[in-house]
């Protein structure tokens, strides 16, 4: 699965936030993927036993983030207005209680997260083509990646990529009390 330039808002704007994707699938799911950023030569790897970056600092081992409450962690996304308004409302109730909200990552929130950098990246409207590699990077460094049920994320549509289990849960059900309200 190929996604020659993810974020291409970025790209266009002379940000290294965009990415090319790339991700071996079977009929289960993304089985290995890689984000890179060749702006900046960094390239996140994940899957097959691997979790790595590589750069101009070196490789080093991917690892997200240990669980932490909401009001100290940091969530990430590409748009402000995140999806339909009702989704983007679900956003904003996990992102107001958020230590940090950040906008206009495009792929590298998910090499963000896989990094140990941020703790949730929250999106909508996303095709299957945008999730495949970071689900990889994201799950093979310890993270997870649903869909806003708790389903599997590589259809596209609504994704949450939590750097734990923990937090992937309060996020999780504050978006769907959201959503359900």
């Amino acid at each position: 699965v190929l996604d020659p330039i993810d974020g291409t808002r970025g790209y266009l704007c002379g940000t290294p936030t965009w990415g090319v994707l790339v991700s071996v699938a079977d009929a289960t799911g993304p089985l290995f993927g890689l984000i890179d950023q060749p702006f900046i030569q960094e390239r996140f790897v994940g899957g097959f036993g691997q979790s790595e970056v590589r750069g101009p600092h070196g490789t080093h081992k991917l690892a997200t983030r240990p669980s932490r409450p909401l009001k100290d962690a940091i969530i990430l996304t590409t748009f402000p207005e995140v999806g339909t308004t009702a989704e983007g409302r679900a956003f904003h109730a996990v992102a107001s209680q958020m230590k940090l909200t950040r906008y206009g990552m495009d792929c590298y929130g998910y090499a963000l997260l896989a990094a140990g950098q941020v703790d949730l990246v929250i999106e909508a409207g996303l095709k299957p083509y945008d999730v495949h590699a970071p689900i990889c990077v994201i799950q093979a460094a310890g993270g997870i990646v649903s869909n806003w049920q708790g389903g599997a994320a590589h259809h596209g549509g609504q994704i949450i990529a939590a750097a734990n289990r923990d937090i992937h849960t309060v996020a999780l059900q504050i978006l769907q009390d959201a959503m359900d309200g």
